[in-house]
């Protein structure tokens, strides 16, 4: 989905979002949703950023919010919300309590480095803890995530068309960028429902076929161990997101149990602790499965995170396929609020095709 189609799509619940707030009636919501039902709401974050939508060659879909939205929103969060880790979830379900009132957890998927530049020290000041999973061959490698660095290729390359003979087609690619980023858009929707060979074949072909073998590049860069450490020794939680950020499900057995069982030695290795929890890459209804989670419980993972939307209430039943809200950029301060007061209401369903 297309920032501006989803801008458009939500153009209804941000209205309704700041006529509560206009009326006061966001802390009535919040108490009336505590007595009904209990929920933990977990935030998904890609990437906090301030770009320049003109100029920006990535994925514009994955900046989630500027460094003035953060802090807002982290602001927020902190005083009308119970923040925690993972672990703590963990804690209080091993020792039978329930989870305290309003309980949140902040996360971010992938592993970019403005997540420790740039969200990290906003956290830091506030006092919010999150939880980062990071893709462990990246953080190695410092290459770009192959996603990201297929829209970039569509978004810059001098070609004016794309062929695709894996899905029988040929796109036009126009000379403005918004264009482009809408063919990007659609290209990542359809390459998610493809094998992980054919989609790594394909994003390996256009490479070559472009002449722009993917490497380090300032503007798509993950974190380093030595920004995992020292996040980690302030309190934040770092957790997996696979290997190389493949659909686990779309990757044959063997594969497959290497990218969970690899990405957790590595994460104990640098760090020092095991990581518990695990984010599906993509984590849509076609990025995981039974399979999936059996490894993940073989592997020794506590809980698997999906990116379906939603809360989930408690007493938690199926710790392996949580929902999360995601947040994206062109949502504003009252619509935020929202989100978490009543997700239902103000949330974005999922879509099958790209979540």
């Amino acid at each position: 989905m297309s920032d501006e189609a989803a801008a458009v799509g939500g153009s209804k619940r941000s209205a309704l979002a700041k006529a509560c707030a206009r009326l006061g009636l966001m802390p009535l919501m919040q108490a009336t949703r505590r007595f009904l039902r209990g929920d933990l709401r977990i935030l998904a974050y890609h990437r906090v950023l301030d770009v320049d939508v003109e100029t920006f060659d990535f994925d514009l879909a994955l900046v989630s919010a500027s460094a003035a939205q953060f802090r807002a929103q982290m602001e927020y969060v902190k005083a009308h919300y119970r923040p925690m880790r993972f672990r703590d979830v963990i804690e209080y379900r091993d020792a039978g309590r329930p989870l305290p009132a309003d309980a949140l957890v902040v996360t971010f998927d992938d592993g970019y480095d403005d997540n420790y530049r740039v969200a990290y020290p906003i956290l830091r000041d506030l006092g919010v803890p999150a939880t980062f999973f990071v893709s462990t061959g990246h953080v190695d490698s410092g290459r770009p995530y192959a996603y990201d660095w297929l829209a970039h290729m569509i978004v810059t390359t001098p070609a004016t068309s794309v062929e695709l003979p894996e899905f029988g087609l040929t796109l036009p690619l126009a000379p403005s960028r918004k264009a482009r980023a809408a063919v990007a858009a659609d290209l990542l929707d359809r390459l998610k429902w493809l094998d992980d060979d054919r989609q790594g074949a394909l994003i390996s072909r256009l490479e070559s076929a472009w002449s722009m073998p993917r490497a380090p590049h300032p503007d798509c860069r993950p974190m380093s161990w030595d920004q995992l450490r020292e996040m980690h020794a302030g309190g934040m939680e770092i957790g997996s997101h696979g290997v190389h950020h493949r659909m686990l499900a779309r990757l044959r057995g063997t594969a497959m149990r290497a990218e969970v069982a690899d990405s957790r030695a590595a994460i104990e290795r640098e760090l020092g602790t095991a990581a518990e929890v695990l984010s599906y890459p993509v984590g849509g209804t076609n990025a995981f499965s039974a399979e999936v989670i059996d490894a993940l419980k073989s592997e020794g993972f506590r809980i698997g995170c999906s990116y379906m939307s939603g809360s989930n209430r408690v007493p938690l039943r199926d710790l392996y396929a949580l929902r999360r809200l995601p947040i994206e950029r062109y949502i504003d301060q009252d619509w935020f609020c929202g989100m978490l007061v009543w997700p239902e209401l103000f949330t974005h369903r999922s879509r099958q095709r790209s979540d």
